[in-house]
């Protein structure tokens, strides 16, 4: 098996060369007629022939080489469309004529080279059809493939539906290659051109070589492409589950938080009422304070004119005024300073309410956000604390306002108990 397979690679080397030598010189287009284009198919059966099983059928037991030619379709895509030609011929008959014809039919679309290297690459399934000697299980079967390779430069216009490719005689004419050869040692120019052909045979079994092991690697990655896609599968079904549960906690959460939302803003309305009372209250209890101050300084008006004459009295009454005037400016301060508290209180309650917008906001985007929104709620919790606080503040000034109106008035009434019983009695009713 081992001289056969490689008097076989001999008879592909000289066939191939003699081709593509003849058909440089002869104009690269060749027909069905042209000898060393007959010779090659010849040689080209032989090989795909050699180390073929025998099959049992019910006419008895034979070798079909249109078994692994067949085998490409499946290989190749674009293989497809030679084997549904073949397959359409009227004239083919048997196996050996269809795989005759596949022959012709890759060789004129220049793609011979790259079925029969898809075709070795996959021993397993060529096992099924050749034996483990077999050339094309063998490194001879690949230096072959490479060596098709440059049949690329070579045009074929081949007609396959005149020729009888069932009842043709496969027989190999020796006499063609050695003319060639005593021809080629006689002229130096062909020497040149073997040469060069032979370093293309060596450049294409390099290449055929390095696609082979890229073939190779791709073919791992592929397998283990397909067990993380599995994996990935797999995770992807753990993650729809994970969802699933995930929205049912939204959905509880969201319930929770409008339960939550309500009830702050309830806790809001109050809290803005409250403040609107305790608004107007602190207006009247304004108002009060200036009528007074109004009766009071008409009063002081009217005493200074009686007491014109008294420059003691005068000075103890123009210091009365001064610190009545005081005391009027510090009223007006706590006002301001309350003002600015109630202005600060206003901020805040739209910073509340702009906090549950975006409570709002976030509690539809995310579920992630959900601990920020119990963040925010401790927030209001705490401003709703604060507010209630400043409002007991609020009250505290108050009193502590009435408490200091009172000790002025007493003071007051006590610079004046020096005065008349009626002015007495005039102060005294000023002040309460």
């Amino acid at each position: 098996m081992a001289m056969e397979r490689a008097n076989l690679l001999n008879m592909a080397k000289l066939s191939i060369k003699g081709l593509i030598e003849s058909a440089l010189s002869f104009g690269r287009t060749l027909d069905s007629d042209y000898p060393p284009l007959q010779q090659f198919f010849v040689v080209m059966e032989h090989c795909l022939k050699h180390g073929l099983k025998v099959k049992k059928s019910f006419l008895g037991y034979n070798k079909s080489l249109w078994g692994p030619l067949e085998m490409v379709e499946k290989l190749c895509p674009e293989a497809g469309e030679i084997a549904a030609s073949v397959r359409d011929l009227p004239g083919l008959k048997t196996p050996l004529g269809r795989a005759r014809a596949w022959l012709r039919l890759a060789l004129m679309q220049k793609k011979l080279a790259d079925y029969l290297r898809l075709l070795i690459t996959r021993k397993d399934i060529l096992s099924e059809f050749y034996e483990n000697s077999a050339v094309m299980l063998e490194e001879e079967g690949a230096v072959i493939v490479g060596l098709l390779v440059g049949l690329n430069v070579i045009d074929a216009n081949l007609c396959v539906k005149g020729e009888d490719l069932d009842t043709q005689v496969g027989v190999i004419d020796f006499s063609m290659y050695l003319k060639n050869d005593i021809d080629d040692y006689r002229s130096e120019e062909r020497n040149g051109q073997i040469a060069a052909i032979l370093d293309q045979k060596n450049y294409v079994e390099e290449l055929n070589r390095q696609l082979n092991s890229t073939v190779q690697v791709l073919q791992g990655r592929v397998e283990s492409l397909e067990k993380s896609n599995s994996k990935l599968i797999e995770e992807l079904a753990i993650a729809k589950n994970n969802i699933i549960k995930l929205q049912e906690e939204n959905h509880q959460l969201r319930t929770e938080n409008s339960v939550i939302l309500m009830k702050t803003q309830q806790r809001l309305e109050i809290a803005e009422g409250d403040l609107n009372c305790e608004l107007d209250t602190y207006k009247q209890s304004r108002q009060g304070l200036d009528e007074m101050y109004n009766e009071a300084r008409r009063q002081l008006k009217e005493e200074c004119q009686l007491r014109q004459d008294v420059e003691n009295e005068l000075v103890v009454q123009v210091s009365m005024k001064q610190e009545m005037e005081m005391a009027m400016k510090l009223l007006e301060k706590d006002i301001h300073e309350k003002q600015d508290t109630l202005i600060g209180l206003r901020h805040q309650l739209d910073e509340v309410k702009a906090i549950n917008v975006e409570m709002y906001q976030k509690m539809q985007s995310s579920d992630d956000n959900m601990g920020q929104k119990n963040d925010m709620i401790a927030r209001l919790e705490e401003k709703t604390n604060q507010i209630t606080a400043t409002m007991k503040q609020l009250e505290q000034s108050d009193k502590d306002l009435l408490s200091q109106t009172r000790t002025l008035a007493m003071s007051f009434v006590k610079c004046a108990s020096t005065d008349t019983e009626h002015q007495y009695k005039l102060v005294k009713d000023i002040s309460f």
